[in-house]
């Protein structure tokens, strides 16, 4: 009887295997995880822009009213119309406020990012005229851009 036994395939992987494939998953998060926030970061800003459009059509209904904007049309002020819950309570990705111009015959109203979420950094307004603007997009000031920014630069 021969006591000489067939060596086995070893089973397994290598380190050098495993290296690679760790490197190959780091190079793909690498590159996964920036859209990803991007991603998130556009998904919360049609929040501002439905809020923003709402609020600017009950101050227009406010004027029709009232034929000015006065000290009241916004919401913030002492007196506000009934309307002024336009915001849902608590709203999660940003901030709203208003402020009126040309003694009560405008206004202009602000989106701001809440801080600490993926809309920190960008700044909306729109007008009586309706003038959308871009203030401020992923955290950099912005001149000139009369359109609300989502993705690039350009309107």
């Amino acid at each position: 009887m021969s006591i000489h036994t067939t060596p086995r395939p070893q089973t397994g992987f290598t380190l050098i295997e495993v290296m690679i494939t760790v490197a190959i998953i780091g190079v793909l998060a690498a590159v996964a995880l920036p859209s990803y926030r991007d991603y998130v970061r556009r998904g919360a800003l049609p929040e501002a822009f439905s809020q923003l459009a709402d609020y600017r059509v009950k101050m227009e209904q406010y004027y029709q009213d009232n034929r000015n904007y006065g000290t009241a049309a916004c919401v913030d002020a002492a007196g506000a119309p009934s309307w002024k819950t336009f915001a849902p309570t608590g709203a999660p990705a940003f901030s709203y406020a208003c402020a009126l111009t040309n003694t009560g015959q405008g206004y202009t109203l602000t989106a701001t990012g809440a801080t600490g979420k993926p809309s920190a950094g960008h700044v909306y307004t729109i007008n009586q005229a309706n003038v959308q603007a871009t203030t401020t997009f992923k955290g950099a000031t912005v001149t000139g851009k009369n359109c609300w920014l989502v993705k690039g630069s350009e309107c």
